[in-house]
């Protein structure tokens, strides 16, 4: 016989999943049964919610999802938080979790690890959450679930199976992947409509989001189609070389930014949200697109009714709509080059020098790092500071949901995801010490990360925040472990910086290791 969990990794290969993370447990050991059969690697985290965050930062450094297994009840629940972190920035992430046999549901009668109702509870942190009744569903459950990471706005997506379906025969059941569906392609009135704008703009301007990250010589292409200043949200960065003379140098939420907007006639607007984190950073409330017409480029239908009216609503494919739109184009002759400096030399004015300086030295020493940013000050900074070298190098927990203790964990599973390249963790003292356990996993698994904590002994910016509503900071000022003494224990190396060139050379350093290397610098010595 072959029970349901067998066929279940059959079909997680045959959709290409090559790593998957979980902490084993009673009600899913049967789910680890085909396992070996596969080619499938299998990372222990200390937590479901480093599971999660492992996940995510696995699939946002090669586009795709990895599997992440958890019991139920604490488990499942466990990894909701990453899983919002994943729904809010578009990150797919496939969840499986075990549940209760399907007689004992919804009863209430006190079983280890019930939840009334795992799937409605899943449903607030994912885009579909499923619960699976029969083995016979389980490869069109799994075809829809990657459907949605394909050729959908991704996002997390989560399958209960309740233990008495896992162990249930499968021998019947076709374990090859069903063929996913293309991605949708612009329809012909909106390539019209977005042409003529285009063919009479004056000063356009280009705004890209993450979801155009798959895109990206495309998109580099339209801006010099179009010789339009072209700006970034956080998982943008890298879509424009740091140096392209059309690339503006700072954050949708700084003022000369804005103004830009304000003054364009026509903005296309390609996988973006035009959302708070993004464009309101600071919370002010004056976001604004005046009253340039905006061409909407977005693969998620309800995304075109949120946050900036369109003038255009193409639903498509980033890649696709562009594969389309750029033939129909006139190459323009404009002021896009200057345009571009002028916002460039206003937004150098904002620069924070102390902070400038610790990012460009991450470059410098790590020239193609991926870097990986908590809630923590200097990675607020790098939202506007810091350039990557190329897509999906980048990411941080500033946007959308906004989780703490996100960027070790994430670290590990970019560094999974791309094992040749260097990776950094920038983390806060308080922000690590959400996820710090998860050290045991990289040591026990090899992953190699250059892990700066940036060390103020408080949570700076909440205290600011206290301070900036009239009262004196409460619960901000946290006790602080000594973290060379932590990281010695789970065995990494663990050095200090107080100046630049100490901490370029400590970046350099940890390369040579093949497990974490914390590096700690002390806020004062660099502000």
């Amino acid at each position: 016989m072959t029970t349901c969990g067998e066929v279940l990794a059959q079909l997680l290969e045959a959709y290409r999943i090559d790593t998957a993370f979980g902490i084993p447990g009673t009600h899913t050991i049967e789910l680890y049964r085909g396992l070996p059969k596969t080619g499938i690697r299998h990372i222990t985290p200390r937590h479901e919610q480093g599971a999660g965050f492992m996940a995510d930062g696995y699939a946002r450094v090669t586009g795709r999802p990895a599997a992440c297994i958890t019991v139920s009840g604490p488990g499942a629940l466990n990894i909701a938080t990453a899983m919002g972190q994943a729904l809010l920035d578009s990150v797919p992430m496939l969840v499986i979790s075990a549940d209760n046999a399907t007689h004992e549901l919804g009863l209430g009668e006190g079983r280890l690890h019930e939840t009334v109702n795992l799937q409605q509870a899943m449903r607030q942190c994912s885009r579909w959450s499923h619960t699976l009744l029969r083995p016979d569903e389980l490869p069109k459950v799994l075809a829809r679930a990657f459907s949605i990471f394909h050729s959908q706005r991704p996002g997390p997506v989560h399958i209960s199976i309740p233990q008495d379906v896992i162990t249930a025969d499968a021998s019947h059941v076709d374990a090859r992947a069903w063929t996913l569906p293309s991605r949708p392609a612009p329809a012909p009135d909106a390539l019209t409509a977005a042409v003529e704008l285009l063919r009479q703009a004056r000063s356009p301007v280009i705004a890209l989001g993450g979801g155009a990250a798959d895109a990206a010589d495309l998109a580099r292409q339209l801006a010099e189609r179009l010789d339009a200043p072209t700006t970034l949200t956080h998982n943008a960065k890298g879509i424009l070389p740091p140096e392209h003379p059309l690339h503006v140098r700072g954050s949708p939420s700084f003022q000369p930014v804005r103004d830009l907007y304000q003054q364009a006639d026509v903005i296309v607007g390609i996988g973006t949200e035009f959302a708070e984190t993004d464009y309101d950073f600071f919370f002010d409330g004056a976001f604004d697109l005046g009253a340039a017409q905006l061409i909407r480029i977005d693969i998620d239908p309800a995304q075109h009714s949120r946050n900036a009216p369109s003038a255009v609503a193409m639903y498509a494919d980033a890649a696709l709509a562009l594969q389309a739109l750029l033939p129909l184009c006139e190459q323009r002759h404009g002021d896009g080059n200057q345009r571009t400096s002028a916002v460039n030399q206003q937004l150098k004015a904002l620069d924070h020098p102390g902070y400038q300086g610790f990012l460009d030295a991450i470059q410098e020493a790590l020239p193609a790092a991926i870097v990986v940013g908590d809630s923590t000050q200097p990675a607020y900074f790098a939202a506007a500071q810091y350039h990557a070298p190329q897509p999906r190098s980048f990411a941080s927990a500033a946007t959308g949901y906004g989780t703490l203790g996100y960027a070790l964990p994430a670290a590990f599973g970019a560094r999974l995801g791309q094992p040749g390249r260097p990776v950094v963790s920038l983390m806060g003292d308080g922000g690590l010490q959400f996820t710090i356990n998860e050290l045991a996993t990289a040591v026990e698994a090899e992953i190699a990360v250059a892990v700066v904590i940036w060390n103020n002994q408080c949570y700076d910016m909440i205290a600011q925040n206290f301070r900036a509503a009239g009262m004196e900071p409460i619960a901000c000022d946290i006790y602080t472990p000594d973290f060379q003494k932590i990281a010695e224990g789970y065995g990494c190396p663990a050095l200090r910086a107080s100046t630049i060139a100490e901490f370029k050379a400590a970046l350099q350093q940890s390369q040579q290791h093949q497990v974490p290397t914390i590096i700690e610098v002390m806020e004062a010595d660099f502000i």
